[in-house]
């Protein structure tokens, strides 16, 4: 089975360095990741500053998740065709590169190409940790690692804001780079004098064809997401056209990489499909990244400013204590999906997601800051019994040589989710506010909660679709030996 015997010899490696290798990833993850919302509070600054309008402005946000969104995909082929050290190198080199070009961009033309080389840097970094800890760490101690992801993925987003609003609060905007161009280079440093996984890469062709329909396909349907909130704005291109080009280039995307697999060609195989485990995991993913961006990331801060009316750096700080719950909660629940899958888990975290959103429903003009502190906590706490037993459960079911691609699909639904939920929030929150409203009120942040309450229902229901541990396959892994 083609990468069995790079995975063996992966996991020969001894525990103190694949700890250290992993720690090189973790870090340098979490520094590109908080990159991807550290902006998002410095919009009506930049807005001022570059002199261009607000929907505008908005796409240094979103052309970075759209560029992450057609990257991704590519990253399966790029893991089998280069060495992890190669790939690592080259993620931190273009997001480093990206950094300085928005650090020094003169106006909003240079900086949108900034953010976009930033993110196709962030795009490979992604998939190499999560198929670097299949790789390197063995089946039974893979969720406690796959918990340190957790806080890569979820925490850095949360606190981004809160970063950001704070450097806002004494700095200008082009520090929010200069504070991470120093970290970015101290680790592409670190990275060329002490990783040293090498692998043995496949010298796979690249199907330039299956590149172009993936960037069409994930590149429209995430550019329509995000052109949703526009569209009330006179946006000229409609959301529905982008959104059908990009549906109609992922089918023919789908069916060109069922045929190249059969040759072990695939740009991005999708055999993980086959596996019901990965099927529920993800779907479960999705639903969860459509409520911690849309709602937690998204909804949650606009409430704060527009109906509770208190300052950037107050909402960033009021997010705070959420994200740091979900990191914390990251190695621990890790180490209780160690013990005893992900069942026990997922069920319960399932239900405090689902209750937070429902009270997220009842707030309202009146509702004191502490009371939204603490619900948000309920929902990250949720989200952290979730989130690490389904990274781990998802791509512990697949055979080694899957590992790159199913980290690739689970990257890029949890992107396209995140915009999803955006997309949807907004729009029912604009539709839901009084006419004569500039933003969203408080009865349509009311209406995109609820929304959001049903998608947490259909989440609960779904995870009572993961399987107990008894019942589970054995490892594709648990085979090879350590």
């Amino acid at each position: 089975m083609p990468g069995s015997a790079t995975a063996t010899a992966d996991r020969d490696v001894a525990p103190a360095r694949a700890g250290l290798l992993i720690s090189v990833m973790v870090i340098a993850a979490f520094v590109m990741i908080l990159n991807e919302t550290i902006l998002s509070v410095a919009l009506r600054d930049l807005t001022v500053d570059l002199q261009v309008s607000t929907t505008t402005v908005q796409w240094l946000t979103s052309g970075f998740l759209l560029t992450m969104a057609v990257v991704i995909p590519t990253t399966g082929f790029l893991l089998e065709r280069f060495t992890p050290r190669q790939v690592l190198l080259a993620s931190l080199s273009l997001f480093s590169s990206g950094t300085l070009l928005s650090g020094l961009a003169p106006g909003f033309e240079v900086l949108l190409a900034g953010r976009v080389v930033q993110a196709c840097g962030t795009a490979m970094m992604l998939p190499l940790l999560m198929t670097s800890v299949m790789r390197l760490v063995p089946p039974e101690r893979r969720g406690a690692t796959m918990g340190t992801i957790t806080i890569v993925i979820a925490v850095a987003p949360a606190v981004g804001p809160t970063v950001g609003g704070a450097v806002l609060s004494s700095l200008g905007w082009r520090w929010m780079f200069w504070i991470v161009l120093p970290l970015a280079v101290a680790a592409l440093v670190v990275g060329l004098v002490w990783f040293r996984l090498d692998g043995n890469p496949r010298k796979v062709p690249l199907d330039l064809v299956s590149v172009l329909l993936s960037a069409f396909g994930f590149g429209g349907v995430l550019y329509g997401l995000a052109s949703f909130g526009e569209s009330s704005g006179g946006h000229p291109v409609p959301p529905w056209a982008p959104i059908s080009a990009g549906a109609l280039a992922l089918v023919a995307f789908t069916w060109r990489q069922t045929r190249l697999q059969r040759e072990d060609r695939a740009l991005l195989d999708l055999r993980p499909f086959t596996h019901r485990s990965f099927v529920v995991a993800l779907v479960l993913t999705a639903l969860l990244f459509v409520c911690l961006i849309g709602a937690g990331s998204i909804m949650l801060p606009l409430y704060l400013q527009t109906v509770l009316h208190t300052s950037t750096f107050v909402s960033g700080l009021a997010v705070l204590p959420g994200g740091l719950v979900l990191g914390l909660l990251g190695r621990p629940v890790g180490a209780l999906y160690d013990k005893f899958g992900a069942r026990p888990l997922v069920i319960p975290g399932a239900t405090a997601m689902a209750a937070a959103l429902w009270l997220f429903a009842t707030l309202g003009p009146e509702t004191p800051v502490g009371a939204v502190v603490a619900i948000n906590v309920l929902l990250m706490a949720g989200l952290g019994f979730m989130m690490t037993p389904l990274m781990a459960e998802s791509l512990g079911v697949l055979p080694d040589h899957l590992h790159s691609h199913g980290s690739a699909i689970l990257a890029t639904l949890q992107q396209v989710a995140g915009a999803f939920g955006t997309a949807v929030f907004v729009s029912v929150a604009t539709l839901g506010s009084a006419a004569t409203s500039p933003g969203p009120d408080a009865s349509g942040l009311r209406m995109a909660f609820v929304v959001a309450g049903v998608v947490g229902v259909l989440a609960l229901t779904t995870s009572l679709f993961v399987r107990r541990a008894a019942d589970r396959p054995p490892s594709p892994a648990a085979g090879l030996g350590h």
